[in-house]
């Protein structure tokens, strides 16, 4: 005989984000329609349109900075540049203290310089740098997902989540959607530092692709407990909204150093069950909470790569598979739309991939 489980309220009714256009609008977030918002500027040197051999004098976004020196005993200043289209290694030959410490990471900074190809890769050698104040920047050349498309993406999350029958499931995501400080960092933090999604933004956008994957691939695997899987892809990687910093440029937090987003992310969730918990006035069950841990600790696929357990749930093994995935494609698609060999149909060779990638023959 098939036990009867009793359906708690829904929480979602207890708030409701505003709304713009059809679209969730999630505090921070201004509507950002007009048509230049994303075109690129023709004056404007984008590090993503530089060229081999090219002079810059752009500002660019600093970060990672670093005064080494060489085996001659000669300073050198190592800095990570970008904006909008991407990112670039700079160095500064022959630096000096004043030098370095003439900016700081997160800052503006005036760049003079010629753009080399080294090891199949750009970089820029540069001859002057400078502060620049943030007032005298247009922050949209520095932004990837503009406002609207942030807003898109949310209002997204929003209706999978809230299409859920389970209501346990419902009611544990809506502790999240109604929780404004942690949706503001779930909008704006980046999915990585520098491999997939690199870039405010980022999170939102991989989470999304991975729900709406399971949306793909529900039906053709009924075995599996979609909503399960759904609530999987939503909060696999949210402990990345404090193990990241991104406040302009991207590093990690300390937190995120010495205790990683997977343990943050099942901190989380246990915060957010005892929210569910007292506010639906019903218990979740033990099994349905340790199942969507397991999904959480386990979604990196093998001990090497940071799981402290592999997949032994279908969901769990479904989350793996479909959140690497999404990354590599990325990955794959920025290795090859950033390569500079522009008349090679191979990409130069990529060494945390072991390979070069295929690009094609020119038409």
């Amino acid at each position: 005989m098939q036990s009867m489980t009793y359906f708690p309220r829904s929480l979602s009714l207890l708030a409701q984000p505003p709304r713009i256009d059809g679209f969730t609008l999630l505090p921070g977030h201004r509507s950002n329609t007009g048509p230049l918002h994303r075109k690129l500027s023709m004056s404007r040197q984008f590090l993503g349109q530089l060229d081999p051999k090219q002079s810059v004098s752009e500002i660019y976004l600093a970060s990672n900075k670093q005064l080494r020196s060489n085996r001659n005993g000669n300073l050198y200043l190592q800095v990570d540049l970008s904006d909008r289209t991407g990112q670039m290694a700079a160095l500064m030959w022959n630096a000096s203290e004043n030098d370095y410490k003439g900016f700081e990471n997160g800052d503006y900074v005036q760049i003079g310089g010629t753009v080399q190809l080294y090891q199949g890769g750009l970089q820029l050698i540069v001859s002057s740098i400078a502060a620049v104040p943030a007032g005298k920047v247009d922050e949209d050349d520095f932004i990837r997902l503009g406002a609207k498309r942030i807003d898109e993406l949310a209002g997204r999350v929003v209706k999978m989540l809230r299409a859920m029958q389970n209501p346990h499931l419902r009611n544990l995501a809506d502790c999240y959607l109604m929780d404004e400080d942690f949706m503001k960092k779930f909008c704006r933090a980046p999915a990585g530092i520098k491999n997939h999604h690199a870039y405010h933004g980022g999170l939102l956008e991989h989470v999304v692709s991975v729900m709406e994957l399971v949306e793909l691939v529900k039906t053709h695997y009924p075995q599996i407990d979609a909503e399960l899987l759904l609530v999987g892809a939503f909060l696999h990687d949210v402990g990345k909204i404090d193990e990241l910093g991104y406040e302009r440029d991207l590093s990690y937090t300390d937190e995120g150093q010495m205790i990683g987003h997977l343990v943050m992310a099942v901190g989380l969730l246990e915060r957010k069950v005892l929210e569910a918990e007292r506010l639906s006035g019903e218990p979740m069950p033990e099994e349905l909470v340790l199942r969507i841990k397991h999904m959480i600790v386990s979604h990196h696929g093998e001990y090497e790569y940071g799981s402290p357990k592999l997949p032994m749930t279908l969901e769990a093994i479904a989350l793996h598979h479909l959140d690497n995935l999404d990354a590599k494609v990325h990955s794959f698609e920025k290795i090859i739309a950033d390569d500079p060999n522009v008349d090679s149909s191979w990409t130069a060779y990529v060494p945390n991939l072991g390979r070069k990638l295929f690009k094609g023959k020119k038409e």
